[in-house]
């Protein structure tokens, strides 16, 4: 029976952060092969970094979620990285050092990711103010312009029609 992607991923977060805030003595940092953690708690921790890390050739998708040749790479490091014993901190800052802050998926807060977090807002400040200075000009804006005193220079339909055809 297939599980669903949420339960997954729920469950591969549940255990990524159980691992994080559990103390570990420092005889266990390091495990040996004969030490070493279960198959599932090291994949329940690849699939949480795969999830969190942008594949540099499709860009909008994970590393999970590509099918790139590179990703597969990406992915087979971090399981590597993993069985060495690396922490979840350790392995993202691996990946920053190679490819630079954009492969996290959400890059941090910091000045040279500014622009990445504030852009849309900006693009959408920037054309809501073009659009009202355009509907200014074009005097929707305009409270004394009345609609009816507009038409008052209009011929009625009535007048059109007692005036008869015009040829």
């Amino acid at each position: 029976m297939k599980r669903p992607r949420s339960m997954s991923l729920a469950a591969a977060f549940a255990v990524s952060s159980w691992l994080t805030l559990t103390p570990v003595p420092a005889a266990a940092a390091n495990p040996t092969a004969a030490e070493a953690p279960p198959s599932e708690v090291l994949e329940a921790r690849e699939s949480l970094l795969a999830h969190h890390l942008r594949c540099v050739v499709c860009q909008n998708q994970t590393v999970a979620e590509s099918n790139a040749p590179l990703a597969a790479d990406m992915r087979q490091v971090i399981r590597e990285q993993l069985r060495a014993g690396r922490a979840d901190d350790e392995i993202v800052a691996f990946f920053e050092q190679r490819y630079g802050a954009f492969v996290r998926y959400s890059p941090p807060w910091q000045p040279s990711t500014w622009l990445l977090w504030t852009g849309p807002f900006l693009v959408l400040i920037v054309g809501l103010t073009g659009l009202a200075l355009a509907l200014r000009r074009r005097g929707a804006f305009d409270p004394s312009l009345d609609v009816d005193d507009a038409r008052e220079d209009e011929p009625s339909v009535d007048d059109l029609l007692e005036q008869g055809p015009s040829r």
